[in-house]
């Protein structure tokens, strides 16, 4: 399954970290274009001087562990689509010219069902897709949890646990699996 992931859902490191996980897993192909990275970049302004400096460091991680999830502007397609606000439509236009089965966001409104239907996409939203991969994968998943929390209490100075920690990154169906 090949799934272009919206920049708000790459923005939260906790959310990012565990997506990326699944995917390292093979549980799906991670695509993204030059846009949704720099919207990330640009967002992580707003930690302060080196948000931004970060992001750009993890977005050349990114690169060199999925070299091919880049996907070139589709400008052609982005002219013949419809959404109800056209600063996302470069995201549409880039899950169509991928041949892309979904778009993961966890911005409903801007993504409307029917709509991506019509293009043969589903609108997928981070917690329930991965509570789902943890039910046919649950040691895959806890492992990538148990990672991202050591990460989290590393950078934090410790005190974080799995559940409080996944429901803080707007995933607590999987933070209350991970925790059971």
């Amino acid at each position: 399954m090949k799934i272009v992931l919206d920049t708000c859902v790459l923005y939260p490191t906790v959310m990012r970290e565990m997506l990326l996980g699944a995917a390292r897993l093979g549980h799906y192909t991670p695509l993204w274009s030059a846009r949704i990275l720099e919207e990330w970049a640009r967002a992580a302004r707003k930690l302060g001087p080196t948000g931004e400096a970060q992001a750009r460091g993890e977005i050349a991680l990114l690169h060199a562990n999925w070299p091919g999830a880049e996907l070139p502007p589709a400008p052609g397609v982005e002219a013949r689509l419809w959404l109800p606000d056209p600063a996302d439509l470069h995201v549409l236009a880039v899950a169509v010219a991928g041949s892309a089965d979904a778009i993961m966001t966890v911005n409903r409104q801007d993504f409307p069902k029917n709509i991506l239907a019509e293009e043969g996409l589903e609108r997928i939203e981070p917690d329930g897709f991965l509570y789902n991969l943890w039910l046919k994968d649950p040691k895959g998943l806890a492992d990538v949890g148990a990672q991202v929390l050591a990460q989290a209490n590393v950078m934090n100075g410790g005190g974080w646990e799995i559940r409080a920690l996944m429901k803080k990154a707007r995933l607590p169906r999987l933070g209350k699996a991970l925790a059971g």
